[in-house]
Parts: structure tokens; C-alpha cells; sequence
């Protein structure tokens, strides 16, 4: 009886430790994806204070392109490596990478120094995004992914929206070094939980692993000359000159070179399964699509409020948060649509409800209240958390453990990249409507300027309405686009591995 009776209660016990443990890790997770996204935008709102204090007013702008510049080239190198060593290392160490740039930033004595520590940053960055989201799968079987996905989605969206706030008001009543002081107690505290109560199983040790430096090395240097030249092309130089067609040819010059590396590594960093399965190039291209579509609310939406709405700028990103309500809520319930109809099914519903959505916008009375783009934004977040959440958690499940690290690098990779692209590319679209409308070269910051200094007339603001419409049309393209991948590339039904 004795046996009997505390059997029971010793699993009961153990199951409670796994279930602490499990909530534990959870909890770092969503302060590592809380940093990841804080940093891309906390600095936007302190850039005054920065330049009046170091200086450096024509290169400010590195201060977000370094970083989401190392975060992006490291997604594929971090993912391989958490499939070769294990998720735990790569984490940790990343973590202690992001909270060493963050001190570094703290200390800065100028403009230059604080961009290299910026790419120290994302360095770090690269490798909380990447893990935490291969991580949150590991953690969680199929049937309960869309919980902790929905609720990381929850904790970018939010940190993302509170960053600029947050960064202002330690600028304006603090100092803005604390805007990466502030990271230490934070990335401290998941550091701690990380190191404690994650304990990944036993897996059976390879004879020896051979890491493919070479090819870290190529994607690096691809990645970062095409970005750059992706970043920079229109702001610094035209896209003609002679600086832009360099670093292309040179970007070029480098894939070719990254795919000689990648086919003679017997471990490569981008392995060529990740193109060849149709599932996951699928997945990839329609995220890459999602990150190009997504620019022309986060980046034009806040000049559209203020610019032709009239809008206070707390309001007018009021108008743009709106989505960050719908999109977790949206990815939470999907799992009750994909578990009907399938992902791929699921997420063609979503995009192409957010293609129509997108499609809507031009036709927006002019110039209209707040209301009606916000209510446009609410919709959009639901359709998109409809789509991305889908495809995440449904290619997560067709790779093995060894495979899904880099998976979801590949994905996260391609939806930054588009993010990327779609900067420069609607930032195009947005100029030459406005030269075409007004006759001249003038650009959105130009003429943003002069609204705000009350020197443009009216013109201007329709003007800047037919650019920001001509952008959502791109939008609307790009979401049409994911939708054609999915229909002619993706298969009816993912190939979904047992857990």
C-alpha cells in the first residue's frame, strides 16, 4: 500500500517541477523577445538627445540600420548552430553578447562608437529572436504552440508600440544612456531563469562536429553588403550612382561565393534542404512577402496620420497599435481554423483577406477621420495573425529537432530581409509619387518637414496621400503575391511530424 499510495504522489510531484520549470523558461523567453524588440525602436524618440550629446547628425541613421543589420545576417548562423550544440548555449550566449553591447552603448564617447556597439547589440539580438522562437516549440507539442507563439507575438507587438514612448521618456527625464542601462536588470533576470531551470534532454553525442565557419563567414559578408546597399540606396547616394552598383555587384559577387562555400561543407550553415523542401521555401517566400507588406503600415501609416489627418503623434500611433490588439488574438484562435481546414488553407485565408484589406486603403475618403484607417489597421492584424502564426508553427512541425533550429532561422530571416527590401522599395514608390504630384525631387522627409513647420500648402497633403495610397497598392501586391505562393508552391497539407 505504501508503494501504491505514493507512487502517485511522486509523479504528481515531478509533473509540477516539469510544469514550474517549463513556465520558468516561458517567462525568459518572453523577457529575451521583450529586449529583442525593445532595442529595434526604443532609440527612435532619444535621437536628439544622442546627436546633441555625441554628435554625428549624418550617420544617426546606423543606429537602426547596425543593428537590425547583425540580427539579420546571424539568423542563419545562429540556427544552424543551435541545431549542432543545442538551443542553451547559443541562447546564453547571445544573451550575454546583446547585455554586453548594451553596456558598451551606455559608454559611448561618440557617434561612431556607439554604432559599432549598436552592431555588438544585434549580434546578441540575432540570437535571442532566432532561438526563442525555436525554442518555444521545442518546449510546447503541436496542439499547444499557438499558446506560447500567440503570446511572444503579444510580447513584440507591445514592446515594439511602447519602444519610441519608452525610449522618450528616459531621454527627456532621465538620460538617454539608460535607454540600454534599462536592458541589464531585464536581460539579467531571463539570463538567470535560462541558465536554471532550462534542461534540455540528453541527445546521443556526434562523433564530431564540424562547424562550417567559411560559410558563417560568406552569409555574413553577403548579407551585409546587400543589406547595406539595400539601406542605403536612395538616403546616403542615389540607387545609380556609383557606391550603389558597387555594393551590388559586390552582393552578387558574394552569393555566388556563398554557394560555392555552402555545396562543399559537410555541415552547412544554409543547407540546401532548406530551399528544396517545398514546404519550407513555401513558408519562407510567403514570410519574406509579410515582411515587405508590413512596412507600409509601420513605416508610412504615422506620416499619413499626422500628415493628412492632422493628427498629435501619440495619436497617430494610437492609429497604427490598434493592430497590435487584433494580431495576437487572431494567431490564439487560429489554431481552432487550421485544425479544420489545415495551415496552408488557413494562412491563404488570412493573407488574402489582408491583401483586400490593404487594397481598401487608397479608397479612403479624403481626408477623412481616424477612425477609418484604424479601423482598417484592426482588421489587418487579425488577417495577418490568421497567416503568419499558421505557417510557424506548421512548418516547426514538419523538421526534427536537429533540423528546426535552422528552420526557423531561414523563415525569420526571409521576413526580415523582406522588411528590408520593402523599406527601400516602397520609400521609392512613396518619393516618385510625390516628385510626380509636385514637380520637383523633394522627398517624404522634406516635405513632412514643412508640413510641420506649417510652410506647405494643401497640395502637399494630398500629394502625400496619393504617395502613402501608392504604397498600400505595393502592399496589396505583396500580399497577393504570398497568396500565389501558397496556392501553387505549398502543399494542401503540411507534413507534419509526430512530436
Amino acid at each position: 500500500m505504501r508503494v501504491g499510495s505514493t507512487r502517485p504522489a511522486t509523479r504528481d510531484s515531478t509533473r509540477r517541477t516539469a510544469a514550474s520549470r517549463r513556465g520558468a523558461v516561458v517567462a525568459a523567453l518572453m523577457l529575451a523577445m521583450a529586449l529583442a524588440a525593445l532595442d529595434a525602436t526604443i532609440v527612435s524618440t532619444a535621437v536628439p538627445q544622442i546627436v546633441g550629446d555625441l554628435g554625428g547628425f549624418s550617420v544617426f541613421s546606423w543606429l537602426f540600420s547596425g543593428y537590425l543589420l547583425a540580427v539579420t545576417v546571424t539568423l542563419p548562423v545562429y540556427g544552424k548552430l543551435s541545431d549542432t550544440f543545442g538551443r542553451k548555449p547559443v541562447l546564453v550566449a547571445g544573451a550575454a553578447v546583446f547585455l554586453l553591447g548594451s553596456v558598451l552603448c551606455a559608454a559611448a564617447w561618440n557617434m561612431g562608437a556607439l554604432i559599432a556597439f549598436r552592431v555588438v547589440q544585434g549580434l546578441g539580438g540575432g540570437a535571442l529572436q532566432g532561438t526563442v522562437q525555436t525554442l518555444a516549440a521545442d518546449l510546447y507539442p503541436l496542439e499547444e504552440r499557438p499558446k506560447i507563439q500567440s503570446k511572444l507575438s503579444t510580447v513584440w507587438a507591445v514592446s515594439a508600440v511602447a519602444g519610441p514612448g519608452l525610449g522618450g521618456v528616459l531621454a527627456a527625464y532621465a538620460d538617454w544612456r539608460w535607454i540600454f542601462l534599462i536592458n541589464l536588470p531585464i536581460g539579467s533576470a531571463a539570463l538567470w531563469l535560462i541558465v536554471r531551470h532550462l534542461h534540455e534532454p540528453a541527445r546521443t553525442p556526434r562523433a564530431r562536429v564540424r562547424v562550417d565557419w567559411a560559410g558563417a563567414l560568406a552569409v555574413f559578408a553577403c548579407g551585409g553588403v546587400l543589406l547595406t546597399a539595400l539601406v542605403q540606396g536612395g538616403v546616403a547616394w542615389p540607387w545609380l550612382s556609383a557606391p550603389s552598383l558597387a555594393l551590388f555587384a559586390l552582393g552578387l559577387a558574394l552569393i555566388a561565393v556563398v554557394v560555392w562555400v555552402e555545396r562543399r561543407a559537410p555541415e552547412p550553415i544554409i543547407p540546401g534542404w532548406v530551399w528544396r523542401r517545398r514546404t519550407i521555401a513555401a513558408v519562407n517566400l510567403a514570410l519574406g512577402a509579410l515582411g515587405l507588406l508590413m512596412v507600409a503600415p509601420s513605416v508610412f501609416l504615422p506620416t499619413y496620420a499626422q500628415s493628412v489627418l492632422g493628427l498629435a503623434p501619440m495619436a497617430a500611433g494610437f492609429v497604427l497599435s490598434v493592430w497590435t490588439l487584433s494580431w495576437p488574438v487572431s494567431a490564439a484562435l487560429s489554431q481552432h481554423v487550421y485544425r479544420r481546414i489545415g495551415f496552408r488553407n488557413t494562412a491563404m485565408l488570412g493573407i488574402g483577406t489582408a491583401a483586400l484589406i490593404l487594397f481598401a486603403f487608397p479608397f479612403l475618403p479624403y481626408p477623412g477621420a481616424a477612425w477609418q484607417p484604424a479601423l482598417l489597421m484592426l482588421l489587418l492584424g487579425g488577417a495577418l495573425g490568421l497567416f503568419q502564426l499558421p505557417l510557424m508553427v506548421g512548418v516547426q512541425s514538419t523538421v526534427e529537432w536537429e533540423e528546426r533550429g535552422t528552420t526557423t532561422a531561414s523563415v525569420l530571416f526571409c521576413r526580415q530581409t523582406g522588411q528590408t527590401v520593402g523599406a527601400s522599395l516602397f520609400g521609392a514608390v512613396a518619393n516618385g509619387v510625390l516628385a510626380a504630384r509636385l514637380g520637383d525631387a523633394g522627398d517624404l522627409d522634406s516635405v513632412t518637414r514643412a508640413l510641420d513647420a506649417g510652410t506647405a500648402p494643401e497640395a502637399t497633403r494630398h500629394a502625400i496621400a496619393d504617395a502613402v495610397h501608392a504604397v498600400y497598392l505595393g502592399a496589396a501586391g505583396a500580399a497577393a503575391l504570398a497568396f500565389l505562393v501558397l496556392l501553387f508552391l505549398a502543399p494542401r497539407r503540411f507534413p507534419v511530424l509526430k512530436d
